[in-house]
């Protein structure tokens, strides 16, 4: 229906948005269908990650690009795709050696042997926004975990992580369009740390 079609291409979700639905299908459904703010500053771990921006100063910068070959770079920029409804601002956007091009994000987190699936999502989505954007191809992210003294980890990016990407799009967009109530996340584990916690059930 047009009305659908029209109320899709309004849509834009910011990566924070993605994280939230693959943290609990239920933030998307109470931030963008009930409206209800989800009050950030009051979540502890937040409110840690804020924090990565003024590390970020402190961080030579230059020493951890050349250790990943980047050529060039920019720096806070601003993207967004009406085809993928997503928008953001990736940390670094490089310019590899081989001519390539990737994001670079900054977590104030420590490195755990493992890759969070959240992470490589996000990684993945200013990924293709940088692909669309700047018409270059992009098979990479590096990530660098500020409390693992700097560790920068090297994401590949395969096409069942895109169909993924594009399979939470889409299942965000259905709960928007048609508002209904998702299941909640099957981890109750996460239900403690959550603003909503109060009014979902």
């Amino acid at each position: 229906m047009k009305w659908k079609k029209d109320i899709e291409m309004q849509i834009q979700l910011t990566p924070t948005d993605l994280l939230a639905h693959l943290y609990c299908p239920r933030f998307t459904y109470f931030m963008y269908c009930l409206h209800i703010e989800e009050h950030q500053e009051k979540r502890f771990k937040v409110q840690k990650g804020r924090n990565i921006h003024k590390m970020k100063l402190k961080i030579n910068k230059d020493y951890l690009r050349k250790r990943i070959r980047a050529i060039d770079k920019e720096m806070d920029v601003y993207l967004s795709s009406e085809d993928l409804h997503i928008r953001g601002i990736v940390d670094e956007v490089l310019t590899l050696e081989d001519g390539s091009m990737a994001p670079l994000d900054y977590k104030f987190a420590e490195y755990k042997e493992k890759q969070f699936k959240t992470y490589k999502m996000q990684s993945l989505a200013y990924g293709m926004l940088i692909a669309e954007n700047y018409g270059k191809t992009v098979n990479k992210g590096f990530i660098v975990y500020t409390r693992s003294r700097n560790k920068i980890v090297e994401i590949e990016f395969e096409q069942k992580d895109k169909n993924q990407l594009y399979k939470t799009i889409d299942n965000i967009l259905k709960i928007i369009q048609k508002g209904y109530f998702p299941k909640k996340t099957s981890s109750k584990a996460r239900c403690p740390d959550c603003t909503y916690r109060n009014i979902c059930v």
